[in-house]
C-alpha cells in the first residue's frame, strides 16, 4: 500500500456530508474537538473567560452569568460555515461544512443570579480518503485494490448553568454538562476482478456522558479602566454507551459477516478530558476592552488511543497527549452612544490564537494557529427597551503543516450569530 506518515495512503478529494467538521484530523480519537463561543466572542480571538459584558451572553464562563441587567432577558443563536484546503506533498483537496455554533438562552433568578440553558456541537467527525495497492505482484495476481475509509458524526453538549455575584466584585458560577452523539467509521476494501470478494469493516458508536464546570470572576476597578481576572476548571467525563465492531465480506457470489459486536464502555475506561482556563481583561467603559485567554486539557490518560472504535483508524499511531492554546483579543467601540452615525456605535472586534491539539501523529505534534476579525452591528438604539446585536466574526487560520509529512489544513471559517436582548419582568408605571 502507500503509505504515508501519520496518515495512511492518504487520496486528498472535496468532501461533503454530515458531521460538525470536515478535516482528516477528525479520523482520531473523538473527532475535532471544538472551541467554544458565541459569534461575539469568537471574533476576539476565542477569549471569554475574564470576559463580563451585560449585552451578551457568555456561556464560556458560568461566572459571567451575572453581567447582566437585573430584569433582562437574553437568547443566542448562532451558525458556522467553514471552507477548508488540504495539502500533503503533491495531493490537495477541500471541503466545507455550515453546521449549528450555538443556541443559548439566560435568565435571572434572584436579585444577583442568573441562569443559563442551551446545546451546542462539542466535536464533529467528517473525512474520506482512498489509498490504492502499489505492488505489482499482487496487483499482477488480484488486479487493482482500493481501500476507502470515510467517517461522520458529532458529539453534542446540552448544557445548564448558574451563577451569582457576592460583595459586588466576586461572582460564582456552575454548570451540568450532557454529552451525547453518535460516530461512525467505515473502511471499504475493493477489487477490481469480480473474483474476489470485498471488505467492509468499520465502528459504530453511541455516546454519552456528563460532567460538570466551575467558575469564578473578579472585577477590580483601577481609575477610568476595570480590571478582571476569571477561571474555570471542567472535571473529566466518563463515557457509557456501546461500540459496534462488524467486518462483512461482499461480492457477487455471497456475502457473509466476518465480525459483528456489540461492546460497552463498562470494561474499558473512556472519557472526554478535563479543561482548566484562566483569562485576564482590562475594559474602558464601553468604549474597549482587551482580553488574555489560556486554557489546557490533559487527555493522556482518557484511554482513547487504547480503546477499540477512538484507537483503530486507518494510518499512523495516535497518542493522547495534552492540548493548550493560548488567546488573544481586542474590542473597541468608538461611541456606544451616538444617536447620528450608526457606524460609531458598531463594536470591531480582532483577535489572535496559537496552541496544539490534543493528539501526535507518529509522534509528530499538531499545532493550530490563526486571526479573527469581526463586528458587531447594533439593531436598535441603545437606550430603547430591546437591545439586540448581529455579530460576524470570520477566522482565518492553519492546522498541520507540510513537515513530517503532515497535512496542512488551512482554513475560513464564518460564524454569525443573534443575541436577542429584552427587559422583563418590569412594571407598569401608568395605567
Amino acid at each position: 500500500m502507500v503509505v504515508l506518515a501519520c496518515f495512511t495512503g492518504l487520496s486528498l478529494s472535496a468532501q461533503t456530508g454530515a458531521g460538525s467538521a470536515h478535516t482528516p484530523y477528525s479520523v482520531f480519537g473523538v473527532g475535532d474537538v471544538l472551541h467554544q463561543g458565541t459569534a461575539y466572542h469568537k471574533a476576539m480571538g476565542g477569549t471569554g473567560i475574564a470576559s463580563r459584558n451585560r449585552k451578551v451572553i457568555n456561556y464560556m464562563n458560568p461566572a459571567a452569568l451575572t453581567a447582566r441587567d437585573s430584569l433582562s432577558f437574553m437568547v443566542d443563536f448562532s451558525m458556522m460555515h467553514a471552507d477548508r484546503i488540504y495539502r500533503q506533498q503533491d495531493m490537495h483537496g477541500g471541503a466545507n461544512l455550515t453546521n449549528l455554533n450555538d443556541l443559548v438562552m439566560s435568565f435571572p433568578i434572584y436579585h444577583h443570579s442568573a441562569m443559563m440553558l442551551g446545546i451546542a456541537p462539542y466535536s464533529g467527525l467528517g473525512y474520506q480518503f482512498s489509498s490504492y495497492e502499489t505492488d505489482p505482484y499482487l496487483i499482477g495476481n488480484v488486479g487493482d485494490i482500493t481501500k476507502t475509509s470515510a467517517g461522520t458524526g458529532s458529539i453534542y453538549q446540552i448544557f445548564a448553568g448558574a451563577g451569582v455575584t457576592l460583595w459586588r466584585r466576586l461572582s460564582l458560577g456552575a454548570e451540568y454538562i450532557h454529552y451525547f452523539g453518535n460516530m461512525s467509521k467505515a473502511t471499504v476494501v475493493s477489487y477490481s476482478q469480480s473474483g474476489y470478494n470485498g471488505v467492509s469493516s468499520g465502528y459504530n458508536l453511541y455516546l454519552r456522558g456528563n460532567t460538570f464546570k466551575a467558575g469564578l470572576q473578579y472585577e477590580q476597578p483601577i481609575g477610568s479602566t476595570t480590571l478582571a481576572v476569571g477561571a474555570t476548571y471542567k472535571l473529566a467525563a466518563d463515557l457509557n454507551g456501546s461500540v459496534k465492531d462488524y467486518k462483512i465480506s461482499t461480492g457477487s457470489l455471497v456475502s457473509d459477516t466476518l465480525r459483528n459486536n456489540i461492546n460497552d464502555f463498562s470494561k474499558d475506561k473512556v472519557s472526554l478530558a478535563g479543561e482548566l482556563a484562566v483569562g485576564v481583561s482590562l475594559r474602558g467603559g464601553e468604549r474597549w476592552r482587551a482580553e488574555l485567554d489560556y486554557t489546557r486539557s490533559d487527555w493522556s490518560d482518557t484511554g482513547i488511543d487504547k480503546v477499540a472504535g477512538f484507537a483503530n483508524t486507518t494510518g499512523g499511531v495516535f497518542t493522547a497527549t495534552s492540548s493548550q492554546f493560548f488567546r488573544g483579543g481586542f474590542e473597541i467601540v468608538p461611541n456606544v452612544k451616538d444617536v447620528r452615525y450608526y457606524m460609531r456605535r458598531v463594536s470591531y472586534k480582532a483577535g489572535a490564537y496559537y496552541g496544539t491539539e490534543y493528539f501526535l501523529l507518529d509522534g509528530c505534534q499538531v499545532r493550530s494557529a490563526g486571526l479573527t476579525v469581526g463586528i458587531t452591528l447594533p439593531i436598535s438604539n441603545q437606550n430603547t427597551r430591546m437591545n439586540n446585536g448581529l455579530s460576524v466574526s470570520v477566522d482565518i487560520g492553519q492546522r498541520g503543516s507540510l513537515k513530517s509529512n503532515l497535512v496542512r489544513e488551512r482554513y475560513i471559517g464564518l460564524t454569525i450569530g443573534l443575541n436577542a436582548f429584552d427587559i422583563w419582568f418590569m412594571k407598569n408605571q401608568y395605567q
